[in-house]
C-alpha cells in the first residue's frame, strides 16, 4: 500500500500539482519558519500578504530579532492569535542569541523553540534540511484517514498516535521535503474537506473511503468545540483631541495590543447618557461627562470565543486624576497603535482614516 500511495502522490506532485506559493521549494529555514507560524490557524489566501510584508520588512532573523515589539504587532495586526506573534519575537531573539542566527537542523532542537510544535518542527526539518520527519496537519490527517479508511477520532490520544505512525510509515524518507509538500498540497486541492475531486483523484482506485462511500464522513473528530460568549463595552474617554488607551498585559486574548477603557460583562447592557454618566462617575470620580456616540454592536469570532463589543465615546473636560496608567493618544495617532480587529473596524468607521 505504501509504495502505491507514496509513488502515486509524488508523481501527481511532479506532473499535476499547480498550487503556487512563494515559500514552496524554499530552503531558507527562516522563511520556512516564518511562513509556518503565519499559516497556523490562518488560510493561505490571508497569510500570503502578511508573509510578503514580513519578508520585505524583516528579510533576516537578525532584522526581526532587533525589531520593537509594538512595530511587529502592528505588522501582524488582523491575523489574530497574537500569542503566535509573541512567540515569533521570542524565537527570533533566541535564534540570534543562542544559535548565532542559524536555525537548528535537527527536529528535537527545533521543538525546544517557543511556538514550534511537532508539525512546525517537521516542516522546517524536512523542507530546509530534508530530514526524514513527516508533517501532520489537517490536510494530512484527512488524506490518510480517507485513503486508509481510519475511523479513529483524530483529536484523541489513540488517534494522534495512530496517525503519527501511519504518516511516518508512508513518508518517503529520502525525499521527505518533497513528499511532505505533496501530501499537504494534495489535501488542499484534491482531497478537500468539502467537495473533494474524487473523479480526478489518482488514488481513487485504492482509496478505502471512496470504495466504502465514507469520503464525507472521514476524518472523525470526537470533541465538539463550544465557544464562550463575552461582551466588551469600550469607553473612549476623550479630552479635546486625545483619547485614553492602555496595553492589554494580562494573559488573555489580545495580550500586547491596545484598547480603551473596558467593562466586561456576561449579559447585554443598555447605555444612555444617564447610565454612562453614573458608571463613569463611580469608576473615575468625574462628573463632567458628555455622551458623544454609541456604536452598534460589533462581533468577532475567535476559535474558542465570540466577542460582542460596543463602543461608547464620551467627552471629558479634563483628564481624571484617578487614571494613572495607560496614556493619552492624539486621535490622529491612534492608527499607529496595534489594536484588535474589532477595535480597528470601529475606528475605521468612526474616524475614517
Amino acid at each position: 500500500m505504501k509504495l502505491n500511495f507514496t509513488s502515486t502522490l509524488l508523481h501527481w506532485h511532479a506532473k499535476d500539482n499547480t498550487r503556487e506559493m512563494p515559500w514552496k521549494g524554499e530552503k531558507d529555514p527562516y522563511k520556512i519558519w516564518l511562513s509556518e507560524i503565519i499559516l497556523q490557524q490562518t488560510r493561505v489566501e490571508q497569510g500570503l500578504a502578511y508573509y510578503n510584508r514580513f519578508i520585505s520588512t524583516y528579510p533576516t532573523v537578525f532584522d526581526l530579532a532587533k525589531a520593537k515589539d509594538q512595530t511587529v504587532f502592528k505588522l501582524w495586526e488582523g491575523l489574530g492569535y497574537y500569542n503566535r506573534c509573541r512567540n515569533l519575537l521570542a524565537t527570533a531573539k533566541e535564534i540570534v542569541k543562542t544559535f548565532n542566527g542559524k536555525f537548528p537542523n535537527d527536529y528535537e532542537t527545533l521543538l525546544t523553540l517557543k511556538g514550534v510544535g511537532p508539525y512546525t518542527a517537521a516542516a522546517i526539518a524536512s523542507f530546509a534540511f530534508n530530514a526524514p520527519h513527516a508533517v501532520l496537519d489537517g490536510n494530512v490527517f484527512r488524506v490518510i484517514a480517507r485513503y486508509e479508511g481510519i475511523d479513529v477520532p483524530t483529536d484523541t490520544t489513540a488517534g494522534k498516535k495512530l496517525f503519527e505512525m501511519r504518516a511516518a510509515a508512508l513518508l518517503d524518507k529520502k525525499r521527505a521535503g518533497l513528499y511532505n509538500q505533496a501530501i499537504m498540497d494534495f489535501g488542499a486541492t484534491v482531497c478537500k474537506p468539502l467537495a473533494p475531486t474524487c473523479n480526478n483523484c489518482p488514488l481513487q482506485k485504492t482509496c478505502v473511503a471512496h470504495a466504502t462511500a465514507q469520503v464525507n464522513q472521514l476524518p472523525i473528530k470526537e470533541k465538539q468545540l463550544i465557544k464562550k460568549e463575552r461582551r466588551f463595552y469600550y469607553f473612549l474617554l476623550q479630552v479635546q483631541d486625545e483619547i485614553w488607551v492602555t496595553e492589554r498585559k494580562h494573559k488573555d486574548i489580545w495580550q500586547g495590543l491596545f484598547e480603551f477603557y473596558l467593562l466586561g460583562a456576561e449579559k447585554k447592557m443598555l447605555w444612555n447618557e444617564t447610565t454612562v454618566q453614573q458608571f463613569l462617575k463611580e469608576q473615575l470620580g468625574t462628573s463632567s461627562i458628555k455622551l458623544l456616540h454609541r456604536s452598534l454592536e460589533i462581533k468577532q469570532q475567535l476559535t474558542h470565543q465570540i466577542i460582542t463589543a460596543q463602543f461608547i465615546r464620551v467627552a471629558l473636560t479634563k483628564k481624571p486624576s484617578s487614571i494613572t496608567s495607560g496614556k493619552w493618544q492624539k486621535i490622529g495617532q491612534l492608527k499607529k497603535l496595534p489594536f484588535p480587529k474589532l477595535i480597528n473596524q470601529y475606528l475605521g468607521e468612526e474616524f475614517v482614516w
